[in-house]
């Protein structure tokens, strides 16, 4: 029931069809006693600069997340930014603090590697590739980087793009170890797919799964199955491995730490949601 003091989070996207944050959140919110809801809010990317400012001047608005295509767009709109956001070039979480500032943070690469720590795996000094240096690969290397990896290889196919990437990780962690540009999996402990390939089929593999050690934890990105190419292929090889979804399960606890409501588990998340 929403009621004059629900708690208001503005999900900002632009086209909204495809939002499943409200499918997650409201039925944890409404299970728990928890008086907020999530809203689901298209707004065209020229609108946006001006809508988000406005609806933080809402009395009863609690923060906001962001979805494409706004999550590069809201890095300059913010008063302060994480570490994570900044590394990430991006940000998918927005809040106020007691003085009125706009506070953001990034999420995705936090969900990622909250669910391979949950899956037993040591993050602290492994040696990590991330292939993908785009919106979601930028904030799984973030957080990688946070969790204290000793090397951090990224690929990417625009080498702008990954060279970009490396430039803002040494802006913030000058004492990781950061190389770029091969494919090569030979030697890593934790081997990231954060590309598109995998969403259609008779898409290449991302990498060439013959080189990886069975020892490898194998992350995927992609949502829209749940065993892809890849990880049907490193599952073959013997590879622990994380499913696309459970990046998207595992960052909400991270969530509503960051708007200080109570926390949860990932697996608590996924027996309530209503994604049908």
């Amino acid at each position: 029931m929403i009621t004059g003091t629900t708690k208001l989070i503005a999900h900002l996207g632009y086209p909204t069809e495809s939002f499943k944050a409200p499918l997650i959140y409201n039925p944890y919110f409404e299970k728990n006693g928890i008086d907020a809801v999530v809203v689901p809010m298209g707004c065209r990317p020229e609108d946006y600069p001006a809508f988000l400012k406005l609806v933080f001047r809402l009395s009863n608005i609690h923060g906001a997340l962001i979805t494409m295509p706004h999550k590069i767009a809201t890095m300059a709109l913010l008063d302060e930014a994480s570490t994570n956001a900044k590394v990430a070039g991006s940000c998918n979480a927005v809040r106020l603090d007691p003085n009125g500032r706009l506070i953001g943070d990034m999420f995705d690469g936090e969900g990622f590697v909250r669910g391979v720590l949950r899956k037993g795996k040591k993050v602290e000094g492994a040696n990590a590739l991330v292939v993908g240096a785009g919106g979601v690969g930028s904030a799984i290397a973030a957080s990688l980087a946070k969790a204290g990896v000793a090397h951090l290889a990224i690929a990417d196919a625009n080498e702008t793009t990954a060279a970009a990437l490396l430039d803002r990780l040494k802006t913030y962690y000058p004492h990781l170890h950061v190389t770029i540009g091969s494919l090569d999996p030979t030697g890593f402990d934790i081997v990231v797919n954060a590309t598109p390939l995998g969403m259609r089929r008779g898409d290449p593999l991302p990498i060439d799964v013959d080189r990886i050690s069975p020892s490898t934890f194998v992350g995927e990105v992609v949502l829209s199955k749940e065993i892809t190419p890849f990880l049907e292929a490193a599952r073959a090889r013997g590879c622990t491995f994380q499913v696309g979804t459970d990046m998207l399960f595992e960052q909400i606890p991270a969530y509503l730490e960051f708007f200080e409501f109570p926390t949860t588990t990932a697996d608590n998340l996924r027996a309530i949601a209503k994604l049908g």
